[in-house]
């Protein structure tokens, strides 16, 4: 049995059980509790708040976590990063009221910035010759200015909209961050052999993401054309119809280029071309 930690409630919460579905791993999370097991694997989810994660990781308490890098920055916990999982994309960023004349980040010297990661802010002021107090907020951060708490706050930013609905503005983010699984580092080789597992399924579930599986029919003759243009895990799949003269031509497209190369397909007369989506990709 190997046990992971997973964030209580909000995105991160549901983005984890949505990423174990995918994995084969489901969680009967109906009567949730503080602990909660698979049905069909040897995995126990521990329910925490997400700034617990590193430290109940690094402790043994859990072999593995899901959190964001920003809380590992934040908590300095000795955990090995094993993947990064593509979801939760946010920042740590420095904001000030809309109002004020910002001249740069020496405007910070002598300012009080609230944040609710202090360790990570302490950090960037000093490497940045910075002299500004740091007060910790635990809550809602952003109101800090208006309050008269605060000059500046420093948060977890995702698409501004909440800064600008408290009349603050953006001005430096320091951390990139994301969701991450993390793993204890003396981790026993039985769970290890687990943690194996974990990945290759996680990877499989990782790669079909952003990616389309593209079937068309191709006169023969212009199958180098389309070579040329179609990208491939290693090399597209051609098949001779029944029909003389023709093929069947299938690969894997990025779904950001799909419309651009289902075009240029069209061009060199591909009919019959069927878009599906992956559900997972296993090298």
């Amino acid at each position: 049995m190997i046990r992971l930690a997973i964030q209580s409630k909000g995105r991160l919460n549901e983005d984890s059980l949505r990423l174990l579905r995918e994995i084969g791993i489901n969680i009967d999370d109906a009567k949730r509790k503080f602990l909660g097991k698979a049905s069909d694997f040897p995995l126990e989810v521990l329910y925490l708040r997400d700034d617990d994660i590193p430290g109940v990781v690094e402790g043994g308490a859990a072999d593995l976590g899901i959190v964001g890098l920003n809380e590992i920055a934040e908590t300095c916990a000795e955990v090995d990063v094993v993947r990064k999982l593509g979801f939760g994309q946010c920042r740590l960023s420095l904001a000030v009221p809309k109002t004020v004349d910002y001249t740069g980040e020496e405007w910070f010297n002598g300012k009080i910035i609230a944040t609710s990661y202090p360790s990570v802010l302490k950090k960037y002021l000093k490497e940045n010759g910075i002299s500004a107090t740091v007060r910790e907020i635990k809550g809602s951060v952003e109101i800090a200015p208006a309050a008269g708490i605060a000059d500046a706050i420093f948060d977890i930013v995702s698409s501004g909209g909440t800064l600008v609905s408290n009349g603050l503005v953006e001005v430096k983010s320091v951390l990139e961050s994301e969701a991450v699984l993390i793993c204890r580092k003396d981790i026993p080789a039985e769970k290890k052999t687990l943690l194996d597992t974990i990945l290759f399924r996680t990877d499989a579930a990782l790669e079909s993401q952003g990616k389309k599986y593209v079937l068309m029919n191709l006169p023969t003759a212009r199958i180098p054309e389309a070579l040329a243009l179609l990208p491939s895990m290693r090399s597209p799949t051609v098949m001779p119809l029944a029909a003389e003269g023709w093929s069947s031509v299938s690969t894997v497209v990025s779904e950001s280029s799909l419309w651009q190369t289902v075009e240029a397909l069209k061009g060199i007369g591909a009919e019959g071309i069927l878009v599906l989506n992956l559900d997972k990709v296993i090298d």
